[in-house]
């Protein structure tokens, strides 16, 4: 008897059918000379340290570096203890039973690292010896999985992989225990946690938010000019951005002096625009958040339930592109979108035209190709199933589409010796940006207008001028679409897809883990989501302001590991030297983070914490803040301009409202006003200021 051992009831339902294992045991399927089993994810995971003797967290028991790792059944924790889980004690009975009475093994877990890591921690728990050989599929169709049962490969193919996967798991491990009972030691009360990714991923967040609170905006101003041509209006800016309003002033008047606009040069460029790469799972997912606003761990899920359901290939994928072999079987793919109520009409006239091969490159597939459909009718999906199915089908019609034309006009103009410039796009040829239409492009240049016909010489009048008051703007909040590409790049700044390609093997986690990162730091309450934008909670800010200049918090170093990983995967990187490293580097953490001092145990002045009524709100240079790791309350010193003293503070805190304070700006007008700073319903601090002479208040933001 063969035996079948799959990731998930699911997918070993779909084998089964293959095999002809029709028969329902509990636990798993069998006929036709095969079983086929399943796990559910992590059956096995390395023990905890109450395993090695170790109870408490103690200075004189870390860094915690075991010489033998202990697999154990995957437990549940019951008040201080673990225990096994029983539904996972059942299900690896099961397995054992299976495997003893087998004549060879079929490993059919997920076909990525983590997949083989499930399988292997469950081979060598159970002390198995039987011969393996391999299903390395990208997609669940049937004719996917019976060419993948004639092309078995030898278990130890994935030797490698195993070991990269491994790896990833002890070095997780040794610095996610070390780390967070080091800092919870030295925090003197509670459990922190902290994490190899996690924490270069919380800093990210954090860095963002407290880069965006402690922003000063510079005021700068720009001249506006409204003229036409051929009736056609148009609006055209400065060239120029002038630090104070007398200097805009003065050029509005040299402009309105002159009474006229100059066309001082016209220049036409066409430009092509090469349509997309396909998806990876870490693309689709920070487009499913920016334009539908799902959580990179929704887009995760349902993309892994359309590719159980056949409706997609694998979607744990780095790659964005596909291998030559694949691109043999595009046009019959194409043709199945035909009936597509969306699609039916551009993935008709494909078949007239030569498909764009930018996405087909054998040596960028890695362990899967990027996510396609697979060809079965998209019936009975919900409607998240069905928005996440119709970018997949959308972005693969666009990868294989034609370029896009443009013709983009730059128009220079002179106005009394002030300079103005205006940009302009016309589409020649839409091409790829047909499928979902121009009009469906998230990003739009606000400064791209449309122009008549201009030429240089042309003299137009110039009905209206006027001074624009602007302000500079911080980064904004991290997204999970920004902050997965701030993951993908290891935190650096990659200003196109190329750069970020090549960054891939360097960022921080996998997309296969990504989505689980973040989760994680919610669960943690570490951050919270307010609309689109991930917030640091205090809990959040208090762990990062403790370890921010850490190791523990340094992204560049978590992106090499993964680099390091991917090495040992493909046999350029020894494990064992590998695994040395992370353990100098777990005992170089643990000394640095018993060494921290947390601020709240100083002698800063604070208050009782109006809202938690449990913390106390410590005052800082910059913010007071709540030492209850679960409580949000933070108040920033900086508003309008204006830094609260710790007696304001003091007072907004103890009565709810800090007295009349004079000099605060508004930011739209530079005015001075005076108010008084109060807490609104949930806390965050708004003014409070005389409505008339009569005494009568009103609250709110300065205008």
């Amino acid at each position: 008897m063969q035996v079948c051992i799959a990731e998930k009831p699911s997918v070993a339902k779909s084998i089964a059918a293959i095999l002809g294992a029709t028969h329902k045991k509990d636990g798993y399927m069998e006929g036709n000379g095969w079983a086929v089993t399943w796990a559910f994810g992590h059956l096995v995971g390395l023990a905890m340290p109450e395993a090695y003797g170790i109870t408490s967290f103690q200075r004189e028991n870390l860094p915690i570096l075991p010489q033998e790792f202990t697999l154990v059944p995957r437990q549940i924790k019951e008040g201080k203890e673990y225990k096994n889980d029983p539904g996972v004690m059942k299900q690896l009975n099961v397995i054992k039973e299976l495997f003893s009475k087998a004549d060879g093994i079929v490993v059919c877990t997920d076909a990525g690292r983590e997949g083989e890591l499930i399988h292997r921690y469950i081979y060598s728990y159970l002390q198995c010896n039987k011969p393996c050989q391999r299903l390395w599929i990208s997609s669940l169709t049937d004719k996917a999985i019976k060419e993948g049962f004639q092309n078995l490969k030898p278990g130890s193919d994935y030797d490698n992989l195993y070991l990269s996967a491994k790896a990833r798991s002890q070095a997780d491990y040794i610095v996610g225990i070390n780390a967070s009972q080091a800092l919870s030691i030295a925090a003197g009360r509670g459990v922190w946690s902290l994490g190899r990714v996690q924490t270069p991923t919380l800093a990210m967040i954090c860095s963002r938010y407290l880069e965006n609170k402690d922003f000063k905006p510079q005021t700068y101003f720009r001249l506006k000019l409204h003229t036409e041509k051929d009736a056609t209006l148009f609006a055209v800016l400065s060239a120029d951005k002038y630090d104070s309003r007398p200097a805009a002033d003065e050029a509005l008047q040299q402009v309105k002096a002159t009474g006229t606009v100059r066309v001082a040069g016209v220049e036409k460029k066409e430009v092509k625009q090469e349509p997309p790469l396909l998806y990876d799972l870490t693309t689709l997912q920070k487009e499913a958040n920016s334009k539908h606003g799902f959580s990179a761990e929704k887009t995760l899920n349902i993309a892994q339930t359309l590719y159980e359901g056949k409706k997609i290939s694998y979607p744990r994928t780095g790659s964005r592109y596909i291998s030559s072999d694949v691109l043999e079987e595009i046009p019959h793919l194409i043709a199945t979108l035909k009936n597509h109520p969306r699609f039916g009409n551009y993935a008709s006239g494909m078949e007239s035209i030569a498909l764009n091969t930018r996405c087909v490159n054998d040596k960028k597939v890695t362990d899967h190709h990027a996510l396609i459909i697979t060809g079965d009718p998209a019936d009975g999906l919900t409607g998240d199933e069905r928005t996440i199915y119709n970018m997949v089908a959308g972005r693969m019609l666009e990868a294989f589409s034609n370029h896009c034309i443009k013709e983009n006009t730059t128009v220079s103009l002179d106005a009394g010796g002030v300079h103005f410039t205006a940009k302009g796009s016309v589409t020649l040829l839409p091409g790829w940006r047909s499928v979902f239409n121009a009009t469906d492009e998230e990003t739009q240049d606000e400064d791209i207008i449309t122009l008549p016909a201009l030429a240089g010489g042309d003299i137009l009048s110039v009905p209206d001028t006027e001074v624009l008051e602007k302000q500079t703007k911080p980064r904004p909040l991290h997204t999970e679409a920004s902050l997965l590409s701030a993951m993908e790049s290891a935190g650096k700044k990659c200003e196109n897809e190329e750069e970020r390609e090549a960054m891939k093997d360097a960022g921080i986690g996998t997309p296969a883990t990504r989505s689980a990162i973040i989760e994680t730091l919610f669960a943690r309450e570490y951050i919270v989501r307010e609309k689109k934008s991930l917030v640091p909670t205090n809990k959040g800010l208090v762990v990062y302001l403790a370890v921010k200049d850490k190791k523990i918090a340094d992204v560049a170093m978590t992106g090499a590991w993964e680099l390091a990983l991917n090495k040992i995967g493909s046999g350029e990187m020894d494990a064992v030297t590998f695994h040395r490293s992370i353990e100098v580097y777990a005992s170089q953490i643990t000394a640095e983070l018993l060494e921290i001092t947390f601020e709240q145990n100083d002698n800063r002045p604070g208050c009782p914490c109006p809202k938690c009524r449990k913390g106390q709100v410590v005052f800082y240079p910059k913010v007071a803040k709540c030492n209850n790791g679960h409580c949000r309350l933070t108040v920033f010193r900086g508003i309008a301009k204006k830094e609260l003293t710790d007696t304001q503070l003091t007072s907004l805190l103890t009565n709810g409202a800090t007295p009349m304070i004079k000099g605060f700006v508004s930011s739209k007008t530079g005015n001075t006003f005076e108010a008084a700073v109060v807490f609104d319903a949930e806390y965050k601090t708004v003014f409070k200021f005389p409505e008339n002479k009569k005494g009568n208040w009103k609250k709110g933001k300065p205008k």
